[in-house]
């Protein structure tokens, strides 16, 4: 039996020949340049982060309150960046066949723990920093003196915990697939950074007020502008990522096209993110120095950007070179 095929047919097929082929190398030229600008931008982060945790670790700094959390902090966006360079050189490992799904599985997990800790370590500092000027007797007085190291702890214990309980309720590697504990450990997940957010923004909020306004103004350190800088980029480019993560989830008639330029876009500003801190510290640290001053060492660049010392007659605010060198042999955690 001959069977007659029809011009429309062919029109069509032809058609949805040329837009499959238009859409693949669209991808695919989307997933290359975004791998690339990824993998560059992770290589700068993970340098600049190293070099922040070599500082606070190798060279026995003053530690304080906030030396701590930017010591814990630098560690989440160290594992933040690193899941962001394998990624990156998963996509382009497509182009080679050696993709692994099973590496994207659990790359995408380590992900997820180092945000929620990075998210919520940031408003631990956002938290403590304005219980010291709305409380500052009870601060200096009374405050634990491992309160900052203990905080640390149990942000890295709860967000590893609700990792492992997802992974196993949920039947990702190990156990059983639980559909009530599943949903409810993935809730949890998922609303974590918006209260962690939310705790962020009323305390950034509260010393924003105490810096602007009135009898109760207070004057600006370099501890103010470092926490002030970081939480701004990560208003920028952290919070984005849950929030588009979310609506991605919520919109399922998005085509794949525009979710793909989504995701890797809000992927593409948390690595900026991670990437931003330590460039933050260090150019805290080394604002507004004379030229003579020019040359001081990474590691009183980053104690300036660390000191709560308000700055007087614009650059002469600082403690002495000297006295931020002596001062790093102290430790006060």
């Amino acid at each position: 039996m001959d069977v007659t095929v029809t011009p429309w047919v062919t029109e069509n097929t032809l058609q949805y020949e040329n837009y499959r082929e238009d859409f693949e190398r669209t991808r695919n030229i989307t997933w290359l340049i975004s791998g690339i600008v990824e993998f560059i931008i992770s290589l700068v982060g993970l340098t600049g982060n190293a070099v922040v945790l070599w500082l606070l670790l190798a060279f026995h700094m003053q530690r304080n309150a906030f030396s701590v959390y930017i010591l814990n902090l630098a560690g989440a966006d160290f594992v933040c960046l690193s899941t962001h360079m394998v990624s990156s050189t998963l996509r382009l490992m497509k182009y080679t066949g050696l993709y692994s799904n099973m590496v994207s599985n659990v790359n995408f997990i380590m992900f997820l723990f180092s945000y929620i800790a990075g998210l919520s370590i940031l408003s631990a500092i956002s938290t403590e920093r304005c219980l010291s000027v709305l409380k500052p007797i009870w601060y200096r007085c009374h405050r634990p003196k491992h309160m900052s190291s203990v905080v640390c702890a149990l942000i890295w214990a709860l967000a590893l915990l609700l990792i492992i309980l997802n992974v196993g309720f949920c039947a990702l590697w190990f156990g059983y697939h639980n559909g009530y504990f599943c949903g409810l450990t993935a809730y949890s997940i998922i609303t974590w950074p918006f209260l962690s957010f939310g705790l962020l923004f009323g305390t950034s909020l509260v010393l924003l007020i105490r810096l602007l306004c009135g009898s109760w103004k207070i004057k600006l350190t370099r501890l103010y502008m470092t926490i002030g800088l970081t939480v701004l980029v990560f208003l920028l480019c952290g919070l984005p990522w849950v929030i588009g993560y979310v609506l991605l989830y919520w919109m399922p008639t998005i085509s794949y096209m525009n979710y793909i330029i989504v995701h890797e876009v809000i992927d593409l500003l948390t690595c900026v993110n991670s990437c931003a801190n330590p460039i933050i510290y260090f150019f805290v640290g080394s604002y507004r120095q004379q030229r003579r001053q020019q040359r001081r060492s990474l590691k009183v660049v980053l104690q300036r950007a660390l000191q709560d010392v308000p700055e007087e007659g614009g650059s002469q605010g600082s403690p002495p070179l000297e006295t931020l060198e002596m001062s790093g042999n102290t430790h006060v955690t």
